[in-house]
């Protein structure tokens, strides 16, 4: 290897450094020297002049016409070597058509084949520094930065543009994708279940969806809306509100923070349609985000209480105990017979409550977060009138089978299985739906 050749930098040549190649060549400077000054291979300088310079053009009315290739002998540079007679047609002449006065030879010749300079087939390949560049009658190849850096330019933005995939693939993209998306199901939950299968990135299946390449339009996507501004609410004050008393949001930090529990439960209600009375009682698992749902006939503290004593006979008491140590909730209603939710029939102490900050529902945002796949089946303004426990259940084992980027591509129900003590998912027949047949629209429940 040649100690003396300049080694490359490994970066791509900016417009400062085309502008030291054009000045360069203008001054006579062999590649070598060139590469030296911008800490470049000369072998990259050499690629860069013959990939950006460009043919310039002579004008239509140039005096004299591109010499012919077939009148030009290396031996005899200055000689006119064309025999070439009678290319105008008139069989008698006895003038050679190069010496012809009367027309062209390039206008007249079946044979003339414009002559290129024999120097631009060597470095520097290019007529920047040519002594003759101002009178010579071929075409010159000039290099300009300008125009190098335009095609550049041109050339990175181009090259990532347009779909890098063969019709063949976009379609078996489409089998597999549009199918799925239309039952309601995420790209990250798809992507957890067909990674192997699609071989390019979500970000690209969201361009290629935003593009018409597949049946799914944007409108199919659950996120690709607009929310509208929130209404902001009244603020109350619960200070002196009984039920809060040692059970705010402070002391449930500081209870967590002393006694570091393994489970911690959120707890909720989703309302229907404004004026009709069934509801949902949602909680929550924080460590596998695995969520409960029973329907309500009422928004009403009795029926809380009713869905507690429920837990506790399936469950026993001491599995309950187990299970939701510590339950945080907001100021609704419906939570605020608080020794009746914590204490079970026999007086025995089953859970402890805590109440969030008055309008801080981010205080339990891991379940306000989840609402939203029950959104996705049941959109507000829906009417609960119609739903069945079964109907529930049903809903509940779909949401839990979806799988989660915040749970690395698993879903609730697979981290629960591992975290939680199973006889739950028994005692309330929690079960998996297969990846594929994971339905978050309204068809579900229709």
């Amino acid at each position: 290897m040649n100690e003396n050749r300049p080694k490359g930098n490994q970066k791509h040549i900016d417009l400062s450094g085309r502008i030291r190649i054009e000045q360069g060549l203008n001054n006579g400077e062999s590649f070598r020297t060139i590469a030296r000054n911008l800490n470049k291979d000369p072998s990259t300088i050499s690629k860069e002049v013959r990939g950006h310079s460009v043919i310039k053009e002579r004008k239509p009315d140039a005096f004299a016409p591109i010499p012919c290739a077939n009148n030009y002998d290396a031996s005899k540079p200055k000689a006119n070597v064309c025999k070439i007679l009678h290319g105008c047609g008139d069989n008698e002449c006895t003038h050679k058509c190069v010496n012809c006065r009367k027309a062209r030879c390039s206008e007249i010749c079946n044979h003339y084949k414009p002559r290129q300079c024999e120097k631009l087939a060597k470095p520097p390949y290019a007529c920047n520094g040519c002594p003759k560049k101002t009178n010579c009658m071929m075409d010159r190849k000039i290099y300009s930065s300008k125009y190098a850096q335009d095609t550049y330019e041109t050339l990175r933005t181009t090259s990532r543009e347009g779909i890098n995939q063969t019709p063949e693939s976009i379609q078996k993209l489409n089998d597999l994708l549009s199918p799925l998306i239309k039952k309601g199901q995420s790209i990250a939950h798809i992507y957890a279940s067909h990674a192997e299968e699609i071989a390019c990135s979500r970000r690209t299946i969201y361009s290629y969806i935003d593009s018409g390449v597949f049946e799914v339009r944007n409108m199919d996507l659950r996120r690709k809306v607009v929310y509208k501004p929130r209404k902001k609410k009244t603020a109350t004050s619960t200070k002196d509100r009984a039920f809060r008393k040692d059970r705010g949001y402070k002391e449930f930090q500081e209870y967590i923070n002393k006694n570091k529990p393994t489970y911690i439960v959120e707890m909720d209600t989703v309302e229907g349609v404004k004026g009709t009375k069934p509801c949902f009682l949602t909680m929550l698992f924080r460590n596998c985000k695995l969520m409960l749902m029973f329907l309500l006939k009422e928004q009403t503290q009795d029926e809380v209480n009713k869905v507690f004593d429920y837990l506790t006979e399936v469950l026993g008491i001491e599995l309950f105990q187990k299970l939701f140590e510590v339950i945080i909730t907001d100021n609704g209603h419906e939570f605020q017979d608080r020794w009746n939710l914590e204490c079970d029939d026999n007086g025995e102490m089953r859970t402890r409550i805590y109440y969030c900050d008055p309008n801080c529902s981010d205080q339990k945002g891991a379940l306000e977060k989840n609402h939203e796949y029950i959104r996705y089946v049941l959109p507000k303004g829906t009417s609960f009138e119609n739903i069945t426990e079964e109907t529930t259940l049903l809903l509940l084992n779909h949401i839990n089978s979806e799988k989660r980027d915040s749970l690395n591509g698993h879903s609730p129900y697979e981290v629960s299985r591992i975290l939680l003590d199973n006889r739950l998912h028994e005692a309330l027949g929690l079960i998996e739906i297969p990846a594929d047949e994971v339905t978050l629209i309204p068809a579900l429940v229709k």
